[in-house]
């Protein structure tokens, strides 16, 4: 197997981890992979470094305080308008501390995906990801991927850069699928199982799911998140984007990838091998964990989050997936099957559909239906495998995104 992510594979990066703390790159700092990436490296001041960050730029005073705190050399701001506020705020707050250099405008992340570090955090959100994902692993540096839509999006792009063991996942579900596949060799595995969650509305049958409000689905049983990724949990197109990137992290075949519901979301995913043994790895819902084994990996960072508790009584519960109900996980397999742009217009009409919805434009059951109509058109109109593999480019990607959001706009409008 080709595999993008291989624990028993270790990519040597360009830049070796230095005799002192190992230096870091963080990307999309103020959100909530990257505040608590910063809560690791705070904790582990001996282990880790951080040399520079990036955000959009909507949340200027916890950048400045970031910035300040980890003494980083190079901040990266999305938006241009927001660069007065950021000298501003780093200037009130610096207390004759060097202020860092200012990278402003929509490269500005890509620009510091290839600064000199050991690794790179990619926490930004969206496929905006994609271009800073490419410059990391151009420049050889080991890539900790937290955003998911740039592999996706952007697959026979990523796959022709990594090389294995480049990319170390942090989602929870990537990672534990990660340290479990050390358990056997690649010729062993029989499938991987995804855990779900099942959102909050788990049990719902389609017509019960049609009256749901933006204020229910943002409703998350076990994580706290952001309202697109909430979103997608409550449709598990999330799940589905898991699919497609556990397909293309580990070179499995999308009909030896199955997902199955557990709401107590303590297994973060299994292996199951040919002897019929399944290894799974099972911790409480924390994301410092993934985060802290992604910085250090190869190595473990110690108390990165609490583990389970094992002197109380718990059960563990697994549903198989009710596909009725919840068509993305289908739906994702077909797109990832199709390949070239479709997961892109995929992708892109789920973020415009989340956006109709949450404004009250498009009922929650809609949502994956426009995105299914959006697909089918792609696939009527551009053949389906548009740009498919190593002819695909940037540009394809962006066109094949431009085109879904409009149409997803359109269909939502009625």
């Amino acid at each position: 197997m080709n595999s993008l992510a291989h624990p028993q594979l270790h990519f040597t990066p360009v830049v070796k981890d230095p005799s002192g703390p190992r230096e870091l790159v963080i990307l999309g700092s103020t959100g909530s992979i990257g505040t608590q990436a910063i809560d690791v490296v705070l904790r582990n001041p001996d282990r880790f470094k951080v040399v520079a960050l990036s955000a959009a730029g909507g949340r200027v005073e916890l950048l400045a305080e970031q910035a300040l705190r980890l003494g980083v050399h190079t901040v990266a701001i999305a938006r241009e308008d927001a660069v007065e506020a950021l000298r501003e705020a780093l200037g009130a707050k610096a207390a004759g501390r060097p202020l860092p250099q200012i990278l402003a405008g929509p490269d500005a992340a890509t620009e510091v995906a290839a600064v000199e570090c050991h690794s790179v955090l990619n926490g930004i959100t969206g496929s905006i990801g994609l271009r800073p994902t490419l410059a990391a692993l151009r420049a050889g540096r080991v890539l900790v991927l937290a955003n998911k839509e740039s592999l996706i999006v952007g697959g026979p792009l990523v796959k022709a850069l990594a090389k294995p063991g480049q990319i170390v996942p942090v989602d929870s579900e990537h990672t534990a699928i990660f340290q479990a596949l050390a358990g056997g060799s690649r010729a062993e595995v029989r499938k991987l199982v995804v855990t779900a969650s099942g959102g909050p509305f788990r049990g719902r049958t389609r017509e019960q799911l049609a009256a749901v409000t933006p204020e229910d689905a943002l409703a998350h049983p076990t994580w706290a998140m952001g309202p697109v990724i909430t979103i997608n949990s409550a449709t598990l197109v999330n799940k589905g984007l898991e699919v497609i990137e556990a397909h293309l992290l580990y070179d499995v075949p999308f009909e030896r990838i199955e997902v199955v519901v557990h709401p107590q979301s303590i297994v973060h995913s299994m292996v199951e091998f040919t002897d019929g043994s399944t290894l799974a790895q099972a911790s409480p819902p924390d994301m410092r964990m993934p985060i802290a084994l992604g910085l250090g990996w190869p190595a473990r960072v110690p108390d990165a989050a609490p583990g389970c508790d094992w002197t109380k009584a718990a059960s563990w519960e697994f549903f198989p997936l009710d596909n009725e109900a919840f068509p993305a996980v289908e739906l994702a397999r077909e797109v990832g099957t199709l390949g070239g742009t479709a997961p892109a217009v995929f992708n892109a009409a789920n973020e415009e559909c989340v956006e109709a919805f949450l404004n009250g434009r498009l009922a929650f059951t809609q949502i994956v239906d426009t995105v299914a109509k959006v697909v089918a058109e792609h696939g009527s109109h551009h053949g389906g495998r548009a740009a498919a593999g190593t002819s695909l480019t940037v540009e394809d990607v962006l066109h094949a995104e431009d085109w879904a959001r409009a149409r997803a706009t359109e269909l939502a409008a009625g």
